[in-house]
């Protein structure tokens, strides 16, 4: 079966920027009907090693997970240093940023991605794994996040 260009057509996670993460988490957990999670800041640069549009940044985000079975919604509130969040942000308010897709072989598919003219726009490490986002906006109307886990 022709798994496609991520090898998978599972997607596990949609990533939506916001403004304001205490609003909106809350706003989620009234629609879902659970509790409001906690919201955490991504790692500080020299854990995170996040690189924007091939740059080193200390771009950081507050973040909220809900886990609604097979999908996880991600909420993310950016920092002001340069990132994809903040550029996206800035240029399109609030709105679903990405798809995310678990992968193996980061940087394969980083590659994979960009003979396809879907570049790498930013990536990182966190605890426990490592993330790309990809350019697919022309082809797909939304960023492709992928996420490698150790």
């Amino acid at each position: 079966m022709n798994q496609g260009l991520p090898g998978t057509q599972l997607i596990t996670q949609i990533g939506i920027v916001v403004h304001d993460i205490e609003k909106v988490a809350q706003s989620y957990a009234d629609f879902l009907g659970v509790e409001k999670p906690a919201w955490f800041w991504t790692d500080p640069a020299e854990q995170a090693r996040t690189e924007y549009n091939g740059q080193p940044t200390a771009a950081r985000a507050k973040l909220a997970f809900f886990d609604c079975g097979q999908l996880q919604i991600e909420l993310i509130e950016p920092d002001h240093e340069p990132s994809t969040w903040r550029e996206f942000l800035d240029a399109k308010g609030e709105g679903v940023h990405h798809v995310a897709f678990r992968i193996a072989g980061m940087a394969s598919k980083i590659a994979e991605f960009g003979q396809k003219d879907m570049p790498l726009i930013q990536k990182g490490e966190y605890t426990g794994g490592r993330y790309a986002y990809m350019d697919s906006f022309a082809e797909l109307k939304v960023l492709t996040e992928l996420l490698e886990n150790d």
